[in-house]
């Protein structure tokens, strides 16, 4: 997404590439409008930028391509994040107290457009060598007991700094950490990713959402409301 990546064609390229760009669904924060990706020229050029020799010049329009569809995925997900929490713990309990399955169902009840404000891109960081503590527990534990934690470790991270628009017309930066993951390919050999996406845990009240999202379906089946729901429907 940064704009200052050279468009220039490479002198050892063999084939042209296309220099357009797409763009987002993403909001810039720092001005109107939205985040553009880059062109399969600046992807080729950043590549070798990071001494990547070897990209393959008829991949790169491939690649950005899975580039653009995980940057949407991140972001659809830090919008619901963002749905749950951007207007205070006590709505985001509300929101959370039913799992994930009863926020979908809940969602247009406690949702007032007039509340809502959409969230903003800020900046962001690829950190591809600095795995987030749960991607070291999550390997960790893949070592102990492969047969039930095994996976590979991400291959990228990516920090995310978001505005958030409080129901006050106040403004905070909300840092996510974002963990992507490849994971087995499909029969018909399409490539399938996984994205970790959450808050970063740097205040209490980043860590406090977390628990509320993770442990909503605990505490909907734990609590028995799960049950009466079903019982009754």
């Amino acid at each position: 997404m940064p704009s200052n990546l050279s468009q220039s064609r490479d002198s050892r390229q063999t084939i042209h590439l296309p220099t357009e760009r797409e763009a987002s669904s993403i909001p810039r924060g720092d001005t109107d409008g939205n985040w553009e990706y880059p062109s399969p020229q600046q992807m080729y050029n950043a590549m070798l930028r990071k001494g990547y020799d070897d990209t393959p010049e008829d991949a790169v329009e491939s690649m950005v391509a899975v580039h653009n569809f995980l940057n949407e995925g991140a972001w659809a997900e830090i919008v619901d994040w963002e749905r749950r929490f951007s207007r205070g713990l006590a709505y985001g309990w509300q929101a959370c107290r039913r799992g994930e399955e009863g926020f979908q169902q809940d969602a247009d009840r406690l949702a007032n457009p007039r509340e809502i404000a959409t969230p903003r891109l800020l900046r962001f960081q690829g950190r591809p060598d600095e795995m987030t503590p749960k991607a070291r527990l999550v390997d960790f534990m893949g070592r102990m007991y492969p047969a039930k934690f095994g996976c590979e470790p991400p291959f990228d991270r990516h920090d995310w700094y978001v505005q958030r628009r409080t129901v006050d017309g106040q403004t905070q930066e909300v840092r996510y950490v974002i963990d992507y993951y490849s994971g087995p390919p499909e029969p018909t050999g399409e490539p399938v990713f996984f994205l970790d996406v959450r808050p970063a845990v740097d205040s209490p009240t980043a860590a406090v959402e977390r628990l509320m999202r993770w442990g909503g379906d605990v505490w909907h089946r734990a609590s028995g409301a799960k049950a009466r729901e079903t019982a009754s429907s």
